[in-house]
């Protein structure tokens, strides 16, 4: 398909608690995003426990696109898929064993247990660079007896890739959120693998953000409506948010705050100290071979959740006006560890809150908005000294912080981590890992051309934010 100034494309943006497609028109001077699709992305659980459902979200994927194609009389000139990092599908003969679990079921703890039983984790952090975290492929795979049978092994944007091209591969950022990628090279640590004595042959080719995977299957071009080729891009969506993060100059942290709240800073080489495993930062490898040298902290996970728990007693709540509420919660709040593990399995958010309060001490909350108010504020903290340490650690100083993601557009998120980090905070765009998306699509296709300074000057050209400064509030 040729291509013209401005380029159409769809990028299939996977979240861990909904999904979307993107619409993008992308040129020199244009970058505008229209949200053809949206779905939820809802866990479901069987016996054997917590797991995806990778099959909805790829019917909703050929709805999302079929409408993106509908949308572009001129075509689609590429597609896209990101995601959530860390969860995979195992396969043999190119069909899917079992259904993906949930990077939050209970089974990983075994799993922690043999790969430390072989490979200490002062080893393992120099190999690879990560943060510990329970739920991390590696320590999934242990803890996974189809590992012996399997033929392969997909992350949940490339497995969707997969299903839309015929082709399997293993784009590289994502990647190196497993564990078992060489943090020096970027390619598969043969030596881990095989000390952990898992199958060499779950680990495929690898590829790079931009390069193409191949033009749709002949099946799904006819459901979707149009032949489109499929890119790789930043697959992790944290990749692409950060490629999405208006930054003019080093000297910035970003925080891409939806589920989780990913807080750091944009180095050329991973920082492999003691001190940073102590922290619990990681290297995750960025776009254009960057590193993204940033811890994971709880993000609205807490109060999406509070408000589940909520509705599930069959209430109806209003989130927006009860952050609203919460703002008006004239007494102190005591901040409490948003970081502390039983924070992290679905269920009754409110009463863990309560719970920690009261095993410490501290009066707890007595309303829904002094709830909210105690969550906004202590992700604010944590977000506050996520930053503080990311400056300390890489040695790279940071003079603003730039929101991106869900959390952007909560104005007491953004005026507390303002007021916490002692720093402005530039909050948007809110589709920052769709906008990273389709940014290296449209260099892929020719659309756009550059760095990821030069891609990044196009979202501050185009896309507005709003300034919050300490103690002073917000201006657009």
């Amino acid at each position: 398909m040729a291509v013209t100034s401005v380029s159409s494309l769809a990028a299939i943006d996977l979240g861990a608690s909904s999904g979307r497609v993107v619409l993008a028109r992308v040129g020199p001077d244009e970058l505008d995003l229209e949200a053809v699709a949206r779905f939820p992305n809802d866990p479901v659980t069987l016996p054997s426990g917590l797991h995806w459902n990778p099959l909805e979200l790829y019917r909703n994927v050929l709805l999302g696109l079929r409408a993106a194609a509908a949308a572009s009389p001129d075509g689609l000139h590429g597609a896209a898929v990101d995601s959530w990092a860390v969860d995979y599908a195992l396969l043999r003969g190119g069909r899917m064993l079992g259904v993906p679990f949930h990077y939050r079921d209970a089974r990983t703890q075994v799993g922690v247990d043999r790969v430390h039983a072989r490979v200490s984790p002062e080893e393992l952090y120099q190999r690879n660079g990560l943060q510990f975290l329970p739920f991390n492929t590696l320590y999934q795979l242990a803890a996974d007896p189809l590992t012996d049978v399997a033929d392969g092994l997909l992350l949940i944007p490339d497995l969707i890739t997969a299903w839309l091209t015929g082709r399997s591969t293993t784009e590289r950022t994502n990647a190196s959120t497993t564990g078992l990628l060489d943090v020096a090279t970027g390619r598969w640590d043969e030596d881990l693998i095989g000390r952990l004595a898992l199958p060499r042959r779950l680990f495929g080719e690898l590829v790079d953000a931009g390069d193409t995977v191949g033009p749709l299957l002949p099946g799904v071009a006819a459901q979707v409506g149009s032949d489109v080729p499929v890119h790789a891009v930043g697959s992790h969506d944290t990749a692409s948010a950060v490629v999405g993060v208006p930054m003019e100059s080093a000297d910035a942290a970003y925080i891409s705050c939806g589920t989780w709240g990913l807080v750091g800073v944009e180095l050329e080489h991973a920082v492999l100290t003691e001190a940073g495993r102590a922290a619990r930062f990681t290297n995750e490898r960025g776009v254009d071979g960057r590193v993204r040298y940033l811890t994971n902290v709880m993000g609205l996970w807490l109060l999406n959740e509070s408000v589940r728990e909520w509705e599930r007693a069959g209430e109806r709540v209003d989130l927006p006006a009860l952050l609203r509420q919460a703002d008006q919660v004239s007494a102190s709040v005591v901040v409490f560890d948003v970081q502390d593990e039983r924070f992290l399995a679905p269920g009754d958010v409110p009463a863990r809150i309560v719970d920690w309060y009261v095993e410490r001490g501290h009066r707890p909350p007595e309303s829904r908005p002094e709830l909210v108010r105690c969550i906004v504020e202590s992700l604010a903290q944590a977000f506050a000294d996520a930053v503080e340490q990311a400056q300390r650690l890489s040695g790279q100083q940071v003079r603003v912080v730039h929101v991106v993601g869900g959390g952007s557009v909560n104005r007491s998120l953004c005026q507390s981590t303002a007021d916490r980090t002692g720093r402005p905070v530039l909050a948007g765009p809110v589709e920052a890992t769709a906008i990273g998306n389709v940014l290296v699509q449209a260099r892929a296709v020719g659309a756009l051309a550059g760095d990821l300074d030069m891609l990044r000057a196009l979202v501050r050209q185009t896309q507005p934010t709003t300034r919050y400064l300490p103690g002073k509030g917000s201006t657009t």
